[in-house]
């Protein structure tokens, strides 16, 4: 797209220029194809913003949509109870398990996160410990995009400019396995810094920690060790710190309905869905918490925090269909699977290209790691290896996400996690196109 239009024009035009320089201007979508206004076609390697499980056009969340709308298109659920919201608690609940038997919904991952500190705070206040106020995050994470959740963000530039106006939380390390000891030494490394941390502030003021379990782009698809989630989880039990897991993009996509279920002796007491759970059809996010807190909350002063689009009959029944197509199609099973393979793929990539020092991930959730040399050297401030790889692999076919953090102080990557119905030839066409990508952006970058 070229040109600036005097009114109106896209929402691209309030970002960096510098990052938004011959943007695809997409028209249709089919699958994890995506096609622009010349008839270029693209492999969605992102599934938009992580999000598009299901890919473009899919039937179902369509009818579903458009039925809901015909028979109720909105009742507030402040002062009405309906059916969409009732269907969509019950399946989520149900895949969730035990702990998550209650579901409070939203319209999207900042609007979530902010109502699990929310709701943890009215808890805390109803049970007499109007002291916890503090969140614990990690550096570097992501939370979202509200005031409140960028205090969250482990964003070291966030304070610059929201400093006077946002709530900051204190943040420890985060637990990054590459460049690390091990993947063991990060996670002793964290799990040390959350008791030092929770000390330091005293217990009864600390009122939750929030991780992801999976990093998205804030830490490109960084896995813990399994020692760092039971650590945490007992950090927080022995202080009375609410744990919540921020499973925005990790949920379904890391073939687990939730990353939490591959650590049943860690369970936290909080979870937060967002992105997938709506897969592009519709906005969407949900709290999951267990029965005991919010039924005794409820008998009490109740949690009477809401939006006007919480629980929207329509987003409620794209979110059944969806859900309702993961199971019926077996998409978490085929998360892990097509994850595997992929990943196999990429890491032949990093055999050969000196671009490539890390292939991490869990499942359709995976991510490379972009380095100056062998040593594994990072990027400086002024080269955005990502940015670069995103321009060029638009000319190979590939629409891949960039969004630098912390200016690369803690590493660059490009996130890959297509929607969960590509094929396993779509994976080899995915790889092939990136190999030849990633060979431009060398040329480019390491001249």
């Amino acid at each position: 797209m070229s040109g600036r239009p005097d009114r109106g024009g896209p929402q691209s035009l309030f970002y960096a220029r510098s990052t938004t320089r011959d943007l695809p201007h997409i028209v249709r979508g089919d699958g994890v194809w995506l096609e622009d206004d010349t008839g270029a076609r693209y492999l969605d390697v992102a599934a938009g913003a992580f999000l598009s499980n299901l890919g473009q056009g899919d039937e179902r969340p369509i009818r579903a949509m458009s039925e809901q709308a015909r028979r109720l298109t909105f009742s507030y659920v402040r002062n009405t109870v309906h059916d969409p919201n009732v269907a969509l608690a019950g399946r989520i609940a149900a895949l969730a398990g035990d702990g998550f038997e209650r579901v409070h919904l939203s319209s999207g991952g900042s609007e979530a996160n902010e109502m699990a500190i929310k709701f943890l705070r009215q808890r805390a206040v109803a049970c007499g410990e109007a002291a916890r106020t503090r969140v614990i995050t990690c550096m570097p994470s992501y939370h979202g995009a509200t005031l409140a959740a960028i205090g969250m963000n482990g964003d070291l530039d966030a304070e610059a400019v929201y400093g006077p106006m946002a709530v900051f939380s204190e943040k420890i390390p985060a637990p990054l396995t590459y460049r690390a000891e091990s993947p063991a030494a990060a996670a002793g490394v964290t799990v040390a810094a959350l008791d030092a941390a929770i000390e330091r502030i005293g217990s009864e003021r600390v009122l939750a920690f929030v991780v992801e379990p999976v990093g998205g782009q804030s830490t490109g698809a960084n896995v813990p060790d399994p020692s760092f989630f039971v650590g945490v989880r007992r950090v927080c039990d022995r202080h009375g710190v609410a744990l919540v897991f921020d499973e925005v993009m990790s949920s379904v996509r890391c073939g687990r309905f939730l990353a939490a279920h591959r650590h049943p002796a860690a369970r936290p007491d909080l979870v937060v869905l967002a992105k997938g759970l709506g897969a592009g059809f519709a906005p969407l996010g949900a709290l999951l918490a267990p029965a005991a807190w919010v039924d005794r909350l409820a008998d009490g002063v109740g949690f009477n925090v809401s939006h006007t689009y919480n629980a929207n009959p329509i987003a409620c029944a794209a979110g059944c269909a969806v859900l309702d197509a993961v199971v019926d199609d077996d998409l978490i099973a085929a998360a892990e699977a097509r994850g595997a393979y992929l990943q196999s793929r990429l890491e032949t990539i990093r055999a050969r290209s000196p671009l490539v020092g890390d292939v991490r991930g869990q499942g359709l959730l995976l991510a490379i790691e972009l380095v100056r040399d062998a040593a594994g050297s990072r990027f400086s401030a002024d080269i955005d290896p990502a940015d670069a790889l995103r321009r060029h692999g638009a000319r190979h076919g590939l629409l891949l996400y960039a969004r630098r953090q912390n200016r690369g102080r803690y590493g660059d990557w490009s996130v890959i996690a297509p929607p969960l119905t590509i094929t396993a030839e779509e994976c080899d066409e995915l790889v092939d196109r990136l190999d030849r990508a990633l060979d431009d952006a060398a040329q480019e970058l390491l001249r």
